[in-house]
């Protein structure tokens, strides 16, 4: 934005910070009498030696304003810079109309970013951990990709171990040959709900799955014809679930091909001295030092175990993609492994031991409790989604009586964006409780809410279709509802930014609620069509038509339909 890059360029000339450093910390106050542009000053303060509030003052004495800044304040720690409100509508109306679906969108950075989700065990269909791990992956890639980076979605099956043996061991003894009568990983996750339940009165049943888990080791044909079978039952039913989300990959790892390398890579480092072996003769790494204590890396019989191959997968990526950074999107009773992972990419010297990141995320309760796969108390993702589908459509007859196709349509857009938007608007750290019918409110923090301040915007140009938004020549804006409209869309761009920089899509959430809001409130105050002339109607009509825009691209970053009627 112009005006932007008149105060980055001003701040460059008062300090020794460079444009990009000048250009993350501008910030856009929320109260009109904060300016409309903010410079933090506490970035300066450790190499000045000053207080933040002592250097906000001596550069507000130094800073001489020109057209179309009208003055520069110090307040508090904060240098606060007031535009000349007419030029700053213009100039951001303007943007929006010329920019359309690119608006917020930053300029290419020529990097790429891997990110891996949702790693899914193919013994029971994906539940709703998934949903959380899918929707956050989803948007992370939507907003890399918007904010300049190349973006590479991967994904990881867990398709070998014990756990899947459970449910081969199963069906081979009660399932009789059967095949799928159902969605095909659902039928597979019956067999490991049945295992359960089995090893409780027959606890031999544990012995079996290890000597199955043994055969599958070596070779067995009939295990193998087994494990195929099952495993793309499973796999089938995932492509069902990831089309339902939106969820695409540019590759796939499997567990099955990787879980026997790594090994190398761990004596690589007992021969560097950087590991050693204990008593037993496991390989071991003492991490003490970092607070991390001492971990396996190779068990005493020279097998591996889960960190033994993901050494060598971290390792693969990079081979495969020579990507700027690899984000893993995993729950956070992880974040250990995640951390000794790391630590020993870093001693052995990977030089990208510092380009891996773990994207922790919480867990998500339902009103009735913690979910449970064991026991067979799965939350599955597809149940959801249905689950959110019938909300939807009571919600829907409340209000309107449409036909089967239109209803159909609706209440998957709906339903769709409520659970979306639901599961996206809290920091991925943040444990809370999933309630269906809260989320599909039309009121207060939800994606009904976004969706439907959308909707109304497009009812109300659909009344005015000779209207041209690049036509208006002459804006007119006083009322401060309208300003406070146009600094949110002025501040998109870098919501966008701070997104793809903290890995949170809670902050476009955020954002396209706190705009539907402002327009409500814009709404309720200022009339549109009957407003009191031609002028004030048309710069209107503008201002509304660029925060559907911003709605659109925002609901749009987060894999959320924005519906044009409700």
């Amino acid at each position: 934005m112009e005006f932007k890059q008149k105060i980055i360029r001003l701040l460059k000339k008062h300090t020794f910070l460079g444009e990009d450093e000048i250009s993350r910390a501008i910030e856009i106050p929320r109260l009109p009498e904060l300016g409309d542009f903010a410079f933090p000053c506490f970035v300066l303060a450790k190499k000045l030696k000053k207080s933040p509030s002592i250097i906000a003052e001596e550069l507000a004495k130094r800073i001489k304003p020109k057209p179309p800044i009208s003055d520069v304040k110090a307040q508090g720690p904060y240098l606060n810079f007031f535009i000349d409100k007419n030029k700053l509508a213009e100039q951001v109306i303007k943007e929006v109309i010329r920019c359309g679906a690119c608006y917020g969108s930053l300029p290419l950075k020529h990097k790429k970013v891997m990110v891996e989700y949702p790693a899914p065990n193919t013994n029971k269909p994906l539940h709703l951990g998934h949903v959380r791990n899918m929707l956050l992956g989803n948007a992370i890639c939507n907003i890399l990709a918007f904010a300049g980076y190349e973006v590479i979605p991967v994904d990881l099956v867990n398709d070998r171990g014990v756990h899947i043996c459970k449910s081969m061991l199963a069906y081979k003894k009660w399932g009789g040959g059967e095949e799928p009568d159902k969605k095909p990983d659902h039928f597979v996750g019956d067999y490991y709900v049945l295992y359960n339940r089995k090893v409780e009165e027959h606890p031999e049943l544990e012995q079996e799955v290890q000597d199955m888990l043994r055969k599958w080791e070596a070779g067995d044909k009939e295990v193998i014809a087994l494990w195929k079978k099952m495993r793309g039952w499973a796999l089938k039913g995932f492509k069902q679930t990831y089309a339902l989300f939106g969820v695409h990959h540019k590759k796939v790892y499997y567990e099955s091909e990787i879980y026997q390398h790594g090994k190398e890579i761990v004596l690589e480092g007992l021969r560097k001295g950087l590991f050693y072996k204990n008593e037993e003769g496991a390989i071991m790494v003492d991490l003490e030092k970092d607070g991390l204590g001492k971990k396996v890396l190779l068990r005493k019989d020279g097998t591996g175990i889960y960190i033994t191959q993901d050494l060598y997968l971290a390792k693969k990526k990079f081979d495969d993609f020579k990507m700027d950074k690899s984000v893993y999107i995993v729950g956070n009773e992880q974040k250990y492994h995640f951390q000794v992972l790391f630590r020993v990419l870093e001693m052995l010297g990977f030089p990208y031991a510092k380009q891996c990141y773990h994207l922790a995320y919480g867990m998500i309760y339902l009103p009735e409790g913690r979910m449970k796969s064991r026991e067979g108390k799965i939350v599955d993702a597809d149940d959801i989604v249905e689950e959110m589908k019938r909300v939807a459509e009571d919600e829907i007859k409340k209000r309107h009586t449409l036909d089967y196709k239109e209803l159909e349509k609706r209440k998957e857009i709906i339903g769709m964006g409520a659970l979306k938007f639901f599961i996206l608007k809290y920091d991925p750290m943040k444990d809370f409780t999933y309630n269906p019918e809260e989320s599909i409110s039309f009121e207060g923090e939800t994606g009904p809410y976004v969706q439907y301040a959308h909707a109304r915007i497009c009812s109300i140009l659909r009344k005015e279709k000779k209207f041209n938004p690049e036509k208006v020549k002459k804006l007119e804006y006083k009322h401060p509802t309208e300003f406070k409209l146009i600094k949110l869309l002025a501040d998109f761009s870098k919501t966008v930014s701070d997104a793809a920089e903290n890995y949170k899509p809670s902050f476009v959430a955020r954002y396209s609620l706190e705009l539907a809001q402002a327009f409500n409130e814009f709404y309720h105050e200022c009339p549109v069509l009957k407003a009191d002339n031609n002028k004030v109607r048309d710069s209107r009509l503008a201002l509304i038509f660029c925060v559907k825009t911003v709605l659109r691209n925002a609901l749009d970053l987060l894999g959320i339909e924005a519906p044009e009627e409700m």
